[in-house]
């Protein structure tokens, strides 16, 4: 935690430090959930302040309060994350389980790849899946726009997590206006 990274998340690390970690190590969890109706509309989207289609997002325990990053091909890329809006966001979003600090986000991506092209998809991911998504834009990436290989490896990303995640129900009659909870 002191160093603010990733040593290993192989499920032998979590059984073999997870109990011994005394708050100097947090074990990176396995669960994958998705939330296919997730409430968040384009403006709230824009209020983010986030320029690309993906983004995740975990509360940083050394600074008290959520994060944002996006993939780049430059890295991880911290965007500043106005708060009330992401408070916002959340709230439209009750159903959506809380990500433990540090080593879980919720993965958002306008889903361009789905049926629901330009709906905004949450997918509650440990910490490292984030990290994969970042090696991928690197690894892929090509040009201003990326090219047909890189959005190949994101869309074929985001359709993995909904295989191997399970949905998140949400109650009818929830909040309507197209804005949503993380």
């Amino acid at each position: 935690m002191d160093d603010r990274a990733l040593l290993c998340a192989c499920p032998g690390c979590h059984l073999l430090f997870a109990p011994a970690a005394q708050g100097r190590y947090r074990a990176v969890p396995r669960r994958y959930l998705h939330a296919p109706a997730f409430r968040m509309s384009a403006a709230d989207w824009d209020e983010l302040q986030i320029p690309v289609r993906t983004a995740f997002f975990f509360h940083n325990s050394a600074l008290g309060h959520a994060v944002a990053f996006y993939p780049s091909p430059a890295g991880a890329t911290e965007s500043l994350l106005p708060i009330p809006a992401w408070e916002r966001i959340l709230a439209a979003n009750p159903e959506l389980p809380g990500a433990e600090p540090d080593v879980e986000a919720l993965l958002i991506d306008r889903g361009a790849g789905t049926d629901r092209a330009g709906a905004f998809v949450c997918h509650l991911v440990p910490i490292s899946a984030c990290y994969e998504l970042v090696g991928l834009v690197r690894l892929h990436w090509k040009g201003f726009s990326g090219g047909e290989e890189a959005w190949a490896a994101i869309d074929g990303f985001f359709a993995e997590l909904v295989r191997q995640g399970q949905a998140v129900p949400y109650e009818p009659g929830g909040d309507d206006r197209g804005g949503g909870r993380s």
